[in-house]
């Protein structure tokens, strides 16, 4: 059993596909230009963008930036008044927190679309330069193990 109309001789076949210039107010190249060069848009027609605006909106940041300034408090409390046998723990703590709000920022960043400074932009096919991936990594690594360094020291 077949589905679809049954009377094939007096079913239409289209001879050719049908293209875009077929359609009112668009050309096969695109939409149809004024003598100024804007688009010709009829009064009761209306654009809109339909791709999200790549930026990072406030609800993205206030959970990251909160969650490093609390980081940031517990990790520089304890280096800088050492609060006794705790001070050590709740540093190290702080730390944690920190490094996991920068891995969320770094990665809400990514999915917006952005990149860091010298590396080539996502799906451009480039390869990043392994010197700017080394700076970043001595420039990540230096301030950890300072801090890990300052942290030892409290005990």
């Amino acid at each position: 059993m077949e589905a679809g109309p049954r009377d094939r001789e007096h079913q239409e076949a289209p001879d050719e596909p049908r293209v875009a210039g077929d359609a009112p107010g668009l050309s096969p190249d695109g939409p149809d230009l004024n003598e100024d060069g804007t688009p010709a848009i009829a009064p009761d027609e209306v654009e809109v963008e339909l791709r999200p605006q790549r930026k990072l909106r406030i609800w993205q940041l206030a959970p990251i930036v909160g969650l490093a300034v609390i980081g940031s408090l517990m990790f520089g409390f304890p280096l800088a008044f050492g609060s006794g046998d705790g001070g050590a723990v709740l540093a190290m703590l702080g730390l944690l927190l920190c490094g996991c709000a920068a891995g969320w920022g770094m990665m809400a960043a990514r999915r917006v679309g952005y990149t860091w400074p010298g590396l080539p932009a996502r799906g451009s096919g480039e390869r990043p330069d392994w010197r700017v991936i080394a700076l970043y990594v001595v420039g990540v690594a230096v301030p950890v193990a300072l801090a890990v360094w300052r942290v030892a020291r409290l005990r």
